[in-house]
């Protein structure tokens, strides 16, 4: 009997396999078989178009030919090396082209997979620069999942269940939609960083704008403020870029914005150009804490400058400075931000549209956003729900997708938050 390749079929099959924790399989999702560009081929056979940029990964786009190009050339010659006993000659390639985009004199960088590594290599650097283990987070924060990751991650729905294996040393303080706000918060962290108790504070990480939380921005100058009061007792700020970094709000980093240089910037998602590829970066006065491998690294893992993965950060980086995608994020960021609030400012089910270059975030009402998500996908376009209750809905498309792509996904959004409403 030949297997059942309708998406019950194949959620059936996946239920068999994998722990049933990671994939929410009722009802059914589309299991993607192909992608290229802004759209998506499922297993059977229906096209979507994705602005959700599978995760923000896909902001050069899906399968973009120069990534294409450079993995099969690399995929004919090495497979694996050994990245920190026999380094492949394709991750010094990669590190010298993505240094050389970063904001210091000299920047070094340790690689990883995802963005959890990149932050576990950022939360340990900061410890041997300053010699204090203590980190101020924000409410609403997501820097992965892995344990000294989790302990920076806010939302409880992560942390209860490992939260006897957490550290204990990490202070959350309020993410500031005001000025008003950020007043307070600002007040709250330097009473932290001063007292030091119960551990001395080494590190403030941040995400410029939260994404999972919702696509929350703070108000101007609060970052710039932040910098400089973490920085006056000798703690350093982490930048976690691992979402808006590489172009997405429209800058190179989100803190480009802010006119402020992070002491570390966390990167990944779109950086691979959908390979697995992360990075910790920061200027060689900080990095060179770490010291000299003696031939056995104190930080490194098996796949660590994977050749693959290096070939393909490379295909990125070329797309994204030849085709000016940084440029592009911004321009049709701004007209989304504009159609958005055009059709939807009135309505009285949108409490907040905001965001900044391809990454925009509508707050609906209650749990309007979630039936918003579903009711798009039934019309072929791939969202996904951010916040803490799954208020808004996260757009995070392609740079590469075209005005008509752009027109498209919007339209059926709009429809979708207006038809959603109606049927409350």
């Amino acid at each position: 009997m030949s297997p059942d390749r309708t998406g019950r079929g194949w959620a059936e099959r996946l239920s068999r396999v994998e722990s049933r924790n990671i994939t929410f399989l009722e009802p059914p999702p589309p299991f993607w078989t192909e992608a290229a560009g802004a759209r998506v081929l499922d297993a059977e056979g229906r096209e979507y178009l994705d602005f959700t940029g599978a995760f923000g990964v896909a902001f050069a786009g899906h399968r973009h030919p120069l990534v294409v190009e450079r993995i099969r050339g690399q995929a004919g010659r090495l497979v694996h090396g050994m990245g920190d006993i026999h380094p492949p000659a394709v991750k010094v390639d990669f590190l010298e082209a993505l240094t050389a985009l970063m904001p210091w004199p000299e920047t070094r960088a340790i690689l990883g997979l995802s963005g959890s590594d990149a932050v576990e290599a950022a939360l340990k650097t900061t410890q041997l620069a300053t010699g204090r283990a203590g980190v101020i987070a924000f409410e609403g924060s997501y820097h992965g999942l892995t344990l000294g990751a989790l302990a920076t991650t806010h939302r409880e729905h992560f942390r209860t269940p490992f939260v006897r294996r957490l550290a204990q040393h990490v202070h959350f303080v309020p993410f500031p939609s005001t000025s008003g706000e950020a007043e307070q918060v600002l007040g709250r962290v330097d009473e932290i960083l001063v007292t030091g108790a119960p551990v001395p504070v080494g590190a403030v990480i941040m995400e410029r704008i939260q994404g999972r939380a919702g696509v929350r921005v703070p108000p101007p100058g609060f970052v710039a403020e932040l910098a400089a009061r973490t920085r006056s007792r000798g703690a350093l700020l982490i930048a976690d870029e691992i979402f808006t970094g590489m172009g997405r709000t429209g800058a190179l980093l989100a803190t480009d914005h802010d006119r402020v240089v992070p002491d570390l910037v966390c990167l990944g998602k779109a950086l691979g150009g959908g390979m697995p590829l992360s990075a910790c970066v920061g200027p060689a006065q900080v990095m060179d804490a770490w010291p000299p491998s003696s031939g056995e690294a104190i930080h490194t893992s098996t796949f660590l400058g994977h050749p693959v993965s290096c070939a393909a950060g490379l295909g990125f980086l070329e797309a994204m400075q030849s085709e000016d995608l940084v440029a592009r994020a911004a321009r049709l960021g701004a007209q989304a931000l504009d159609h958005l609030t055009a059709a939807l400012g009135g309505s009285e089910d949108v409490v907040e549209i905001r965001g900044r270059g391809l990454m925009l975030g509508v707050e609906l009402h209650g749990r309007g956003a979630a039936r918003a998500v579903r009711h798009a996908l039934g019309r072929g376009l791939l969202l996904l729900p951010a916040g803490e209750h799954g208020e808004v809905v996260e757009l995070t498309p392609p740079a590469t997708l075209t005005r008509d792509e752009l027109a498209e996904g919007l339209a059926i959004l709009v429809e979708a938050i207006r038809t959603t409403a109606d049927d409350r």
